[in-house]
């Protein structure tokens, strides 16, 4: 399948595996590369701009396909070395990066002097239309059933992807509800250009995360994720445990003097315990309302060839299948 996404990263199929944190490691992203989508490492679960360096390395090993790395702009009081995380990519021969959080404009000179290209992450047609100004290649839209942060303006992707593509020029992917062929579909046709799927590629056999991880996302319906943080307009989709609970509960009590001190064991330093040791209850961890759509843990090939298949079946036979004979003049 070629789209404008296949096209600008050089790729066989327009899927794009989102940066994750404690899960974008080289293993997962070597294996969505070598499927034919877009791998990506998260730079920032790496430590330090070496160990980021060490872990392309590791992913160059796996494969020579075309690989990315997220970088996440986190607020100035807390900013990593930005400089020198970006002349890690460069230098590691990565030429392509997702950046998401705040915008990249500051960077975006270094990025482009480096020879990469960009693909920004949002929640909004303004903040893409943003991005599409300051230079950036591409845009992955966001819709309000992503994991992670949606934004605040609580818009799907049947809505939001439609818009997109009335304003956009540059190529965008849908991400958030992402998990089949029927979603790949359905994003095509609402004007994208290819998907972003994060929660789906965590229930995969070379996803580097705990069993327990998988399995939760597995048992999980579409009803079992919350939206917390709304009141410190930070809101992040995640799945219900009980770490949540407490975190929401906290929530009620505080109202609106609510501080993020009040919920920082719920949140901080969450992940570790989540995707590395198992503890399920740990607190809140980013996932998707797709996973009421995923039912199993195949390999990260299988999955990628299973969407394509089943992608050409739908708009080959299903879809051409509804239209009439074509009418005679």
């Amino acid at each position: 399948m070629k789209t404008r996404i296949t096209e600008l990263f050089g790729i066989e199929h327009p899927i794009i595996q989102g940066g994750m944190h404690y899960v974008g490691y080289a293993e997962l992203a070597a294996a969505v590369s070598k499927a034919g989508g877009l791998g990506l490492i998260t730079g920032l679960t790496q430590r330090t701009p070496e160990l980021l360096a060490k872990e392309i390395a590791r992913a160059r090993e796996m494969t020579d396909k075309p690989l990315g790395v997220n970088l996440t702009f986190l607020p100035a009081f807390t900013s990593p070395p930005y400089a020198e995380y970006i002349a890690a990519i460069a230098e590691g021969g990565i030429r392509i990066v997702e950046t998401a959080g705040r915008s990249p404009e500051a960077y975006m000179p270094t990025l482009k002097a480096a020879g990469i290209k960009v693909i920004h992450k949002c929640t909004s047609v303004r903040h893409a239309l943003k991005a599409q100004q300051i230079g950036c290649d591409a845009v992955s839209i966001d819709g309000f059933e992503c994991g992670g942060h949606p934004g605040e303006d609580d818009l799907p992707n049947m809505i939001l992807l439609p818009r997109a593509a009335e304003e956009l020029s540059v190529p965008f992917v849908a991400s958030g509800g992402m998990a089949d062929a029927r979603g790949l579909v359905a994003a095509l046709a609402l004007g994208a250009d290819g998907i972003n799927m994060g929660t789906r590629f965590v229930a995969t056999k070379e996803a580097p995360v705990h069993q327990n991880v998988k399995d939760a996302i597995v048992a999980a319906s579409e009803l079992d994720t919350r939206l917390v943080m709304r009141g410190l307009r930070n809101t992040e989709r995640v799945l219900k445990n009980a770490g949540v609970d407490r975190l929401m509960e906290i929530e009620r009590e505080k109202g609106s003097s609510l501080k993020i001190d009040d919920i920082f064991e719920q949140v901080a330093g969450v992940y570790p315990k989540v995707m590395v040791e198992g503890i399920m209850d740990a607190g809140a961890w980013s996932c998707g309302m797709v996973v009421g759509l995923i039912h199993d843990i195949p390999t990260v090939k299988d999955l990628i060839d299973q969407i394509m298949a089943e992608a050409e079946v739908l708009i080959r036979r299903r879809l051409s299948g509804m239209l009439s004979a074509p009418v005679e003049i």
